[in-house]
């Protein structure tokens, strides 16, 4: 498997867990040692000591999307629009606000547990480079000022521009809160204080079948986890349950990274740690590294047929060459850049790109929390606060917060799902290819891209 500049960095400690073999019990067991179904893990080990957690991971926990995203800690303020329209504006405001509480906890943790996650809080600017993509923020940006809350500075034109470090960025917004780590270094981090508290972890076993008799069970080729509970936290893997096939598309996004160029960042003067983005829909993401790299990424490159996952989804060269030529069009007088590392990764996007919890077929006994839409880094602690309180049964504001088994828009059976969404995102990339050109998109392709499910950002 093809490894991200972040797994690169930062070394297995301790090493490969054993592979789960044979007959074994737990009183909860985790399918999916990312983020979330770390983060359940060490929730639930804090809430009740004794309970005997175990994880099962097909690779060893960080493998997979949290130790290849892009790294920006954001909250929900960019979906709050969203937010407020599925849930109302006191639960929309309550969850934006626990989701910027997560940033500083997760800062938190990781200054109490010893956990070097690089996090750094320089904000997040979500621009426009595109006279189309001018105001996409306004609506989410005004809803909130209405309301007195957020963490939205409004920016000028100039501002945006000497911030980013780049004149391609026309105007935007900056949310204070907003930081970036390193993602392998914050979920190898999450795994080694998972091991310290006790948690049993079994990597290298993939789970070929989920026994949802009582009680049920992760079952793998070699062995079956039997539990109380089961906490399904596979990101994209979940997609293969027919319970969440329709609740999820997903895509790629591919990832490219320069070689160290501290002093050209200087020059340009993207100094502070900023996370970008701009507002297409095959968004464009970037933030700079402590050694001084730019990570470039760009969404939505790869489509899965029924949620099945090629090698493409691991590194896909073309889309890698998609990213660096937009990395050249924004930053085009970097001195001394080149491109080092490539690599691409899974996204479970949701129709909302607001993440869904809940009991798989309507059993107690099997949950999950999935479709993070490509902003999981923060918001996968709420899911574990979510998780760990349903899984022992607790009834209180996380358990019954409206994320919970809610009512959510369907993505059309397989084939059509597959084939629509192709035609879909033809049409989003001859619209923002347009647009890029400075030249007016077909009301066709307008259209169709306005079917696009939510991803990031608002709509």
């Amino acid at each position: 498997m093809h490894r991200s500049l972040w797994l690169l960095e930062v070394p297995l400690v301790p090493g490969v867990q054993p592979a789960l073999e044979g007959e074994v019990l737990a009183d909860i067991a985790i399918a999916g040692g990312g983020y979330v179904g770390l983060w359940t893990a060490l929730l639930l080990k804090e809430k009740d000591p004794a309970c005997d957690v175990a994880i099962v991971e097909q690779d060893f926990c960080g493998s997979g999307a949290s130790g290849r995203n892009g790294g920006f800690a954001l909250s929900w303020w960019a979906k709050f629009k969203t937010l407020t329209r599925l849930f109302g504006q006191e639960a929309g405001v309550r969850l934006a606000k626990a989701s910027e509480a997560a940033l500083s906890e997760i800062d938190s943790f990781c200054r109490s547990h010893g956990i070097d996650a690089h996090f750094t809080r320089g904000g997040w600017l979500w621009t426009a480079t595109t006279a189309s993509q001018m105001g996409s923020w306004e609506a989410c940006v005004r809803l909130a000022e209405e309301l007195g809350v957020g963490p939205w500075r409004r920016l000028g034109p100039e501002e945006v521009a000497e911030r980013s470090g780049s004149r391609a960025h026309l105007g935007g917004v900056l949310d204070t809160s907003a930081a970036t780590v390193q993602p392998a270094a914050l979920v190898l981090g999450l795994r080694r204080a998972a091991i310290e508290a006790g948690v049993r972890i079994y990597e290298r076993s993939p789970i070929v079948d989920v026994d949802r008799g009582v009680p049920p069970a992760l079952v793998t080729s070699r062995g079956r986890l039997r539990a109380q509970k089961v906490v399904i936290a596979m990101n994209a893997w979940a997609a293969r349950f027919p319970e969440l096939r329709r609740a999820l598309v997903v895509l790629s996004s591919d990832i490219v990274a320069t070689n160290p160029i501290p002093d050209s960042l200087e020059k340009i003067g993207w100094t502070g740690g900023e996370a970008i983005t701009d507002s297409q829909l095959r968004v464009d993401y970037y933030r700079t590294t402590r050694d001084g790299r730019i990570a470039f990424g760009k969404g939505a490159g790869k489509i899965a047929l029924s949620g099945r996952m090629g090698p493409e989804f691991d590194r896909n060269p073309v889309a890698g060459r998609d990213a660096e030529a937009d990395l050249r069009a924004y930053y085009p007088s970097l001195d001394g850049a080149s491109i080092t590392h490539q690599w691409s990764g899974p996204i479970d996007k949701s129709m909302s790109g607001i993440p869904l919890f809940g009991r798989l077929g309507g059993r107690e006994h099997i949950l999950y929390g999935v479709g993070f839409s490509g902003n999981g880094v923060g918001p996968s602690l709420i899911g574990g606060k979510i998780l760990r309180s349903l899984a022992l049964g607790l009834r209180d504001e996380w358990s019954e917060c409206p994320l919970v088994e809610q009512r959510f828009e369907r993505f059309p059976p397989e084939p059509f799902c597959y084939l629509a969404a192709r035609v879909v995102r033809g049409a989003v990339v001859r619209k923002e290819t347009a647009e890029l050109r400075g030249r007016r998109a077909s009301s066709i392709d307008v259209r169709l891209a306005g079917l696009a499910p939510a991803g990031l950002e608002d709509k």
